[in-house]
């Protein structure tokens, strides 16, 4: 995929932005040269997007369908209707004076939400499935502007919840089946199979 860098007058907090196609071609990966989160979060709609005020100023603009905030990049998709050529170099403007001015990629937490933390008291095969999620396949799908959360593990089902730019991916199903879950029972002999929710 082809990377475009802005370059442009800096303040003393530098912080250059550069985006990135994506699998899915409604989605662009915008990365920063800082990690500005801890997590990854994904919305739909502004309502949900309370957690970031750059994701809310996004939500800001008609043809914005969803929003995926990582540790070091955000994904933005788009409608159909509009296409990249219009949007990146602004939107790589609009991202980068955000995280120069300051102001919070994410905000804490109002109360106590679900994580996928690993537990100490988990059961063998769920603490394996999310040690081999966090080590090895949420940084090759963040790679691609996206992410995968675990969400539950039953009689040798895995349910997934994939985000970012793996959502609505048209590749999406072809990289759970064949790469996740086919890398996943090599390791796993008790998972039959990876689902997504």
């Amino acid at each position: 995929f082809l990377i475009y860098r802005q370059k442009k007058a800096m303040s003393t907090k530098e912080i250059e932005v550069f985006y990135e196609a994506t699998p899915n071609p409604q989605s662009m990966k915008f990365n920063f040269t800082q990690q500005m989160a801890e997590e990854s979060l994904s919305f739909n709609s502004i309502e949900e997007a309370q957690r970031s005020p750059l994701a809310q100023k996004i939500f800001g603009f008609p043809w914005t369908a969803a929003v995926h905030v990582g540790p070091s990049f955000i994904t933005v998709t788009k409608q159909e209707w509009v296409e990249w050529k219009i949007l990146a170099d602004p939107l790589s403007d609009l991202i980068r004076e955000h995280l120069q001015s300051g102001l919070s990629l994410l905000l804490p937490p109002v109360s106590e939400e679900a994580t996928c933390e690993i537990e100490e008291d988990e059961d063998p095969i769920v603490f394996k499935i999310k040690s081999l999620l966090n080590e090895q396949v949420r940084p090759a799908v963040a790679q691609d502007g996206g992410d995968i959360q675990y969400v539950s593990y039953n009689e040798g089902v895995l349910y997934v919840r994939m985000m970012g730019a793996c959502s609505g991916c048209p590749s999406s199903m072809i990289t759970l089946k064949e790469g996740i879950e086919a890398h996943l029972k090599e390791l796993i002999p008790e998972l039959k199979s990876v689902e997504a929710v």
